[in-house]
């Protein structure tokens, strides 16, 4: 399964604010002097105007920005299509994506949720085109935290990511019927962890990037055990069960099973966000229509970057 890790397109260059031109037929009032009631008043009508307004922006690329600006960037709620690509809709704060929000690719991807900096980042889940699926914590556009992997092929990860990748403690469910807890590294099994194969046996010990490798016992379903050093998966020196240093081997590898059984929970959170990023999305369409009709109406000026 590809790891979440894909980042947003570049973000679009900071639009440049143009003043509205003004309305025919109609003449506005000069300001009163400086200090005076009517001079603070049209003064502060004017911030209002100055600090909020929607717009439509187009882009060389055939991108499309419709939505709100504050000081001439875009920030508030918007809909950024991507020529032919996909769109994004939700909060944007100096010209990046912040808030919440939805982000839809054309071959069928998505994500809901928060957003940082123009990054995913807090909670969220992404959708693949594919069918895999990830629901959890996020940080520089990356998942990281705790979270959970669901693939197309039936398999599935909760546990820990760091990077984009399996990382601390979690749990795996193979679509063969195997079960894995403990510890990963770098996307890999590594550290100490309890394997439980379909079959009935199991494997609690010492891994390295994926085999058993140190100390470590393997049952049989029929109760039999073995206990030893293991290196590449092969048991290579036998030691009695009984051997403190397989018994604490034993101990570790339980410890992070538990652990990885044990991790908080972020179904709470992840649904708030995607509720958040829907409501986002909601509002960005919404100010998206305003900006098209202020185009239409002719109230302000439009440029290409």
């Amino acid at each position: 399964m590809p790891n979440p890790v894909l980042a947003p397109p570049p973000l679009p260059p900071a639009p440049r604010a143009r003043r509205a031109a003004p309305a025919r037929g109609r003449r506005r009032p000069p300001p009163g002097p400086p200090g005076s009631r009517d001079g603070e008043e049209q003064q502060q009508r004017d911030n209002v105007r100055a600090e909020v307004r929607e717009g439509v922006e187009f882009y060389s690329n055939g991108d499309r920005y419709e939505g709100e600006f504050r000081g001439g960037r875009c920030s508030g709620s918007g809909v950024y299509s991507f020529f032919g690509k996909g769109k994004y809709e939700g909060e944007w704060a100096d010209g990046k994506y912040d808030g919440h929000g939805v982000e839809s690719w054309a071959r069928g991807s998505r994500y809901r949720g928060q957003y940082r900096q123009g990054q995913r980042h807090g909670y969220g889940v992404y959708r693949f085109h594919s069918g895999d699926c990830y629901a959890g914590e996020w940080a520089g556009g990356q998942s990281h935290g705790v979270g959970a992997q669901t693939c197309s092929d039936g398999s599935t990860y909760a546990g820990e990511f760091k990077c984009g990748v399996k990382h601390g403690l979690g749990c795996y469910h193979f679509r063969n019927g195997d079960r894995y807890a403990g510890e990963y590294f770098a996307d890999k099994i590594h550290g100490f962890g309890v394997y439980s194969f379909a079959n009935g046996h199991s494997y609690e010990g010492s891994w390295h990037e994926g085999k058993k490798q140190g100390l470590g016992t393997y049952a049989f379903r029929n109760g039999d055990e073995r206990a030893g050093e293991w290196d590449s998966g092969v048991l290579k020196k036998s030691l009695p069960l009984s051997d403190p240093a397989v018994q604490r081997a034993l101990q570790a590898a339980r410890r992070a099973a538990d652990g990885a059984f044990h991790l908080p929970r972020v179904e709470e959170q992840v649904n708030g966000a995607v509720m958040a990023a829907n409501r986002g999305a909601t509002a960005a369409r919404v100010a998206a229509i305003k900006a098209v009709q202020n185009r239409v109406d002719g109230k302000f000026c439009f440029i290409d970057v």
